[in-house]
Formats: C-alpha cells, sequence, structure tokens
C-alpha cells in the first residue's frame, strides 16, 4: 500500500543555487515562483534543484549531478560562443555540405594562423575593387561586450596581441532612420543527446546610437550594436528619430516595423530558424554527453539591405540585466519562461519512519529496477525525495498520464493542470507507477488523494493548492496513453505583436509508435529542431548529420524557389 501511520506526502519549494554572478533576474524570478535559495551552511550538498551561474562547469560537476538536479550549461559549449572555435566549426561544415548552405557566416579569418590567407584574400579583393575601400573588422577571440573590436579598411592598421578573428565586415546593414541594428535572438538548447532546440519567439533589436557611416570606422557609437557600448555614448539618452530612446526594440516591435514596411518577416524568420540550427548542428557531435543540463544562448544576427540574416557571434551566458524597460519586458518573461520549459514544479516528498539503525543523513540509494526503474528516490534526514513534475493541461493530452524521458531523468510523470500561475503548483505521490501499471488502483488513488499535503505558509512563498485525482484522469494500463498523437510539423513563427504576453500551454513529450517526441512549446520558446518526423529519426541513435543535413537542404530549396518567384514578378 502507498501509505501507512508513518508516512505522509508532502509539498516542497524547489531550491535554486548561484554563485556571486548569477544575474539578479534569475534569482528574483525564482523566489517570485516560490522557489528557496540554496544555503550551504544549514542545506546539505545535494538538497538544490536548480545550479545557475554564467561560467561552465566542470566535468565532474556534470558527472556528480543527481536526477533530481539541472545546470544550465552544457559541457563543451565553448566550441560554439568562442569566436575562434565557432569559426573553425563553421569552416569545416561549409568545407563538407557546401558553402551556400553556410552562406549565413561571413568570411572568417583566425589570426595569427590564417594571416598569410588573409593577406592574400585582402590582396584579391583589393584588384577587383580597384579603387573603392573593403572593410574587415577584427575581435579578440574570448572577449564579449565589444571590448578591443576595430573596423578597418587599410591593412596597416590591422593590428593584434591576442587570438583574434578577422571577418568580412558587413557594410549593407539594414538600416532604421540611419541606424544600425542587430538581433539578440534567445536559443534554449534543452539536449544534446538526443538534439532538442527551442527558439524564443521574443528578443532584443540592439541600435547604434550614431547614425551609419563608412567613412569614420572608428566610431563605435556608429558601428557596434552591443548595448555596453551605447549607454555610455553621448546619444543614448536623446530621442533619436525613427528609434526613440535608449538602444533597443523588442524583437516584435522590430517585425512589426518590417512588416509594415511590406518586408516578409515570416521568410526572415525562417532563415534565421535554419542559422540557428546550423550552427548548433556544427558542433553538436563533439560535445561530451551529460545528462540533466541546458544551455540558454544569445546568437547576434545582423540583417542587411537585401534582408539576408548574418551570424555575428554566438554568446555563452547572455547578458541578463535589466537596464531598460525593453529589457525588463523581455529577460524576465524569458527565464519564467525557461522554468516552464524545463518542467520545474514543486518536489514531491514523504515522511517516512526512520528505521532500526539507519545513520541519520544517510543518502542510501534506490535501485532502478522492476517496474520502478524509472523513479528516482533517494533519502536525507529519513526524508524520501521524488522527482516529480506537473505538466500543463492540453486538448491532445488532457486527463492522461504522460511518460517523459528527458534531460537524462529515466522517467518523470506530467499530470493535469489547471493552475495557469506560476506560483499555483501541485504534484502527485511517488506511487504513481503503481496507477499507471493498474496495480493496486483503488486504495493507492484513495491513499493518494487523502495524503497530498503542503508545508507551512512560512516554507515558500507559493500557494500550492491541493490536487484532486479522479479515477478517470488516470489510465488503468500504461500503453493506453499512446491513443492520442499530434501530427508533427515543422514549425512556423506566426508574428504578432502580443505574441510574447500569450500564454501557451505545454505539451510534454508523449509516446507514439515512433518514439519520443519534444513538446511544441512552453511559453515563448518553440520547437524547431527537430522539425519533421525524418530529423525526429535522424536523432533518435546518435545524430545522422548527413541525414538531417538533406532534410535541412530541401527545406532551404522550398525556400529559395518562393524568392525567385517574387523577384521574377517584381522584376
Amino acid at each position: 500500500m502507498m501509505t501507512d501511520e508513518n508516512s505522509e506526502i508532502m509539498l516542497k519549494p524547489l531550491v535554486f543555487r548561484v554563485d556571486e554572478n548569477t544575474p539578479e533576474v534569475v534569482k528574483n524570478v525564482l523566489l517570485e515562483r516560490g522557489w528557496n535559495k540554496y544555503n550551504e551552511d544549514v542545506q546539505d550538498v545535494a538538497d538544490w534543484n536548480l545550479y545557475w551561474r554564467t561560467s561552465a562547469f566542470r566535468m565532474i560537476d556534470h558527472s556528480n549531478v543527481k536526477p533530481w538536479q539541472r545546470l544550465n550549461h552544457h559541457p563543451g559549449t565553448t566550441r560554439l560562443t568562442r569566436k575562434d572555435y565557432l569559426a573553425r566549426h563553421l569552416k569545416y561544415m561549409k568545407g563538407v555540405y557546401g558553402a551556400s548552405l553556410y552562406a549565413f557566416s561571413p568570411i572568417t579569418f583566425i589570426m595569427p594562423n590564417d594571416y598569410i590567407k588573409f593577406v592574400a584574400e585582402y590582396s584579391r579583393e583589393k584588384e577587383v575593387l580597384g579603387t573603392k575601400p573593403s572593410y574587415w573588422i577584427c575581435k579578440p577571440a574570448e572577449l564579449s561586450r565589444g571590448r578591443g573590436i576595430m573596423i578597418f579598411s587599410d591593412l596597416k592598421d590591422l593590428i593584434f596581441d591576442c587570438a583574434t578573428v578577422v571577418q568580412k565586415y558587413i557594410s549593407n546593414p539594414f538600416l532604421i532612420a540611419r541606424y544600425k541594428c542587430d538581433l539578440r535572438i534567445y536559443v534554449c538548447v534543452a539536449g544534446f543527446r538526443p538534439l532538442t532546440i527551442y527558439l524564443y519567439q521574443e528578443g532584443l533589436v540592439r541600435f547604434a546610437t550614431e547614425k551609419f557611416d563608412l567613412s569614420n570606422l572608428k566610431n563605435n557609437c556608429a558601428h557596434l550594436t552591443n548595448s555596453s557600448v551605447n549607454k555610455t555614448g553621448a546619444s543614448y539618452k536623446e530621442n533619436k528619430e525613427g528609434v526613440g530612446r535608449g538602444c533597443k526594440w523588442t524583437l516584435s516591435k522590430f517585425l512589426a516595423y518590417l512588416r509594415n514596411q511590406d518586408v516578409d518577416d515570416l521568410l526572415l524568420w525562417q532563415k534565421i530558424n535554419h542559422l540557428v540550427i546550423l550552427t548548433i548542428l556544427s558542433i553538436a557531435p563533439s560535445v561530451p554527453s551529460a545528462s540533466n543540463c541546458f544551455d540558454l544562448f544569445g546568437f547576434d544576427v545582423l540583417i542587411d539591405d537585401k534582408f539576408k540574416p548574418w551570424l555575428l557571434e554566438v554568446n555563452f551566458s547572455p547578458g541578463l540585466s535589466l537596464d531598460c524597460s525593453t529589457d525588463v519586458s523581455v529577460k524576465r518573461k524569458l527565464i519564467h519562461d525557461i522554468i516552464e520549459l524545463m518542467h520545474f514544479k514543486q518536489t514531491c516528498l514523504r515522511k517516512t519512519k526512520k528505521e532500526p539503525g539507519e545513520a541519520s543523513g544517510h543518502w542510501p540509494h534506490v535501485s532502478w529496477t522492476g517496474s520502478d526503474k524509472d523513479r528516482v528516490c533517494e533519502t536525507s534526514k529519513h526524508w524520501c525525495k521524488i522527482s516529480w513534475a506537473e505538466g500543463k493541461q492540453d486538448h491532445e493530452t488532457a486527463g492522461q498520464w504522460i511518460n517523459i524521458s528527458q534531460f537524462g531523468q529515466k522517467s518523470i510523470i506530467y499530470a493535469p493542470s489547471r493552475h495557469p500561475s506560476h506560483n499555483q503548483e501541485s504534484c502527485i505521490s511517488s506511487n504513481i507507477f503503481s496507477l499507471l501499471q493498474g496495480k493496486a488502483y483503488n486504495n493507492d488513488l484513495i491513499a493518494l488523494q487523502k495524503n497530498v499535503k503542503v508545508f507551512p505558509k512560512e516554507m515558500s512563498t507559493a500557494k500550492p493548492k491541493e490536487m484532486k485525482v479522479s479515477r478517470g484522469s488516470v489510465p488503468s494500463a500504461f500503453p493506453k496513453i499512446r491513443n492520442k498523437q499530434t501530427t508533427f510539423k515543422s514549425l512556423r513563427y506566426s508574428p504578432s505583436s502580443e505574441s510574447h504576453k500569450k500564454k501557451k500551454n505545454i505539451t510534454p513529450y508523449f509516446l507514439s509508435d515512433k518514439g519520443m517526441r519534444p513538446c511544441s512549446h512552453a511559453g515563448d520558446f518553440v520547437l524547431i529542431f527537430p522539425f519533421n518526423e525524418a530529423t525526429l529519426a535522424a536523432t533518435k541513435n546518435g545524430l545522422d548529420l548527413k541525414k538531417v543535413i538533406h532534410e535541412l537542404q530541401r527545406f532551404v530549396n522550398r525556400q529559395t524557389i518562393p524568392e525567385a518567384e517574387d523577384k521574377t514578378k517584381k522584376t
């Protein structure tokens, strides 16, 4: 039986761990959601659920992570975020799969190794252009926030004293009222095994605060869009024509502006989707295997005057400081939606009687065998910690218990919920597997309903409500969850200025005859990979990169046909 006189099920607030550099917005959002901050002086070393920091974790941190814990970085992703490593990986992909597929990456040289190659390219271009100048940008490989960047036209102006990349400077950027801008696109990689990529539908547009002028390459406030550079500029607080005060717009405002200019913003967004996927694919096979982690990346994308997106760089821990009202509106919800995407909900605990001879504070492991192999139990100070989560109700999954396989956990059971608020959480008992297996159904269900309790008010800012489970909401046998399936389609962004205000339901992973599928969206995060049945199958047993690239090439080819037809009509 599920309960006896010595046990009761409780809801315990989740715990987050941070370091001195963790952004304040992350801490504040988690506290608002009812989380508690980890205190190493009074809590056990593993008594936390999420560890969020700006720096990378060591491999030993990944090896020691517990099933109920998450780290906010994958190992080895500096291959993507360090400028010289990214250039090397993109160059390799161009060589293997064709330059046209990776044409979103500007010509790049890694200094000092590629200096001779760069001089040869510089000289060749000079011959072609004649008296017309060519423009290049030099960036230190390991620095961020615009530090150490220089733009030059004359070779004699190129000076570097560290690992550096030299890229072709995009000298024809799309301008708004003669101000240059770029896009900060937020991307969450929920896992590399299998590869699962979500694109955030809201983001930031960052403006230079001086008008674009190629005759003055030393004016960083005219050529660089980094907010850390422009917020110190003389024109930052001025009400600039066409842009306004400050140096940021929301992405939705930018896309609305494009629509008003009769620009096909949907086509542009599809190109950005492909850019993101192809970039992450360049490092995916080489990322070390690790479970229970995720990554939030900041992709910096420049749009030129032909509305072609160019990848500038990828940020490891994108800035989350709140410098203006635009930051507040975008970044606070971004963190909320990450927590929704990761399915962090309140932990279910069962207080148990101490067994004779059991050492206080001992953490005995429960083996994953039999029908319980998919649940994870460990005890600390005689509390049985169950790693359960609550899912959102959806028209396709309502009334069903869904078996989840994500982030290295064997299984998570998602229960229907009618509580839309971030702070109104509920959870189910550790013996739900007996319900799914049809064992001791009546008695266990009655015991479940009687034993769900919450901690006193002072334990959490959240007020979890008791969750009643009806007999009809739980299938008598596990295979019945296969009776509903969703058509898995390529996702397209439907731009809307109100999109970031709309609450979306979460469709968790669900079983189908073709295996597990990722949820389509959470908040404003939308799944962009896998994007069809073929790419889903290509991630099943490792990553079949050739098959994935083939599918992407098909989509890119479909995309170019309407473009060509449209150009013909205009001509």
